[in-house]
């Protein structure tokens, strides 16, 4: 069980081999400290792609030393996401990381149908916080890729998830399926998605986890509310990962635990041949660099 985001190093050390990841529009400060951060940390191999003017620039300000660090001078956003990508559906790297380029035009290169990062399966987005109040590693997804999921959709967002949980080593890990409130509802979709999710998880359609839901938010994270509501459940106060019903309740708690609990958190883009260090620019330096420690354990 890891309390920390920091005992992560470990499993990534544990391999004893460092992950060449490759940075989509290198000239990005704060992606740059972060890559600096991993690099010193002996996590990651990096390979900047970008205008290397710009790139080095901002390196010799910031004091890092990267030599014998790779930099591929192309100063085209396009053709330097499309040259970053490329090199991961070509297995020259195996982590690819956003850098000062708008989302879109980076998805839009992975999911490229000639020369993309494209498995067939849903992409998803994965966070994991560091929670002074509770007692382990927590998990949420997803609050950035996919808007209101359906039941298909969820099906695709859970595995998607378990299989990462699994390389983390948590060999069975309890999914909370959020809903509202702890009962069914017909007239409340979330609800019935989460009872389906419980039965096909009872019935080995989805494995390798333990799934409940209905579980409003109080009860999937802490024993004594769900014991006050008469709750019997293997996942209730013990969640691995919360399960959102849509990107706007994600969303929500995502940063509602970032900016008010000042959580610590490493988040990622799953599904793709790789994983996918996809940050938003107001994460952190040291979110950035938290996400790169999550993506190597996968990559």
């Amino acid at each position: 069980m890891f309390k920390t985001l920091e005992e992560l190093q470990k499993i990534v050390k544990d391999k004893k081999h460092k992950k060449k990841l490759v940075l989509a529009v290198s000239q990005d400060s704060q992606s740059l400290g972060a890559i600096n951060d991993a690099y010193k940390a002996g996590v990651i191999e990096p390979v900047l792609i970008g205008s290397k003017s710009e790139t080095e620039r901002l390196i010799s300000e910031a004091g890092y030393d990267f030599s014998g660090v790779t930099i591929i001078d192309e100063s085209n956003i396009e053709k330097a996401v499309e040259k970053a990508v490329k090199m991961v559906s070509n297995h020259e790297a195996e982590i690819l990381m956003k850098g000062k380029v708008g989302t879109p035009v980076l998805l839009k290169a992975v999911l490229n149908r000639k020369w993309g990062l494209r498995t067939g399966r849903l992409l998803s987005h994965f966070a994991l916080f560091e929670i002074s109040t509770y007692h382990k590693l927590i998990a949420i997804t997803d609050v950035a890729m996919n808007i209101a999921p359906n039941l298909s959709d969820k099906i695709q967002i859970v595995n998607n998830s378990v299989g990462f949980l699994n390389k983390m080593g948590i060999a069975k890990p309890k999914i909370a399926v959020l809903g509202a409130i702890e009962m069914v509802n017909e007239n409340m979709q979330a609800t019935m998605d989460a009872a389906l999710l419980s039965k096909m998880n009872q019935r080995d359609q989805i494995r390798n986890c333990v799934i409940d839901g209905p579980l409003a938010f109080d009860n999937a994270v802490s024993f004594e509310s769900a014991k006050a509501k008469g709750i019997k459940s293997e996942v209730a106060g013990d969640t691995d990962l919360l399960l959102m019903p849509d990107i706007e309740v994600g969303n929500v708690l995502y940063k509602t635990l970032v900016f008010f609990a000042k959580a610590k958190v490493a988040s990622i883009i799953l599904g793709a041949q790789a994983p996918i260090v996809l940050t938003s620019r107001s994460d952190s330096e040291e979110s950035k660099c938290n996400s790169i420690l999550l993506a190597a354990i996968g990559g």
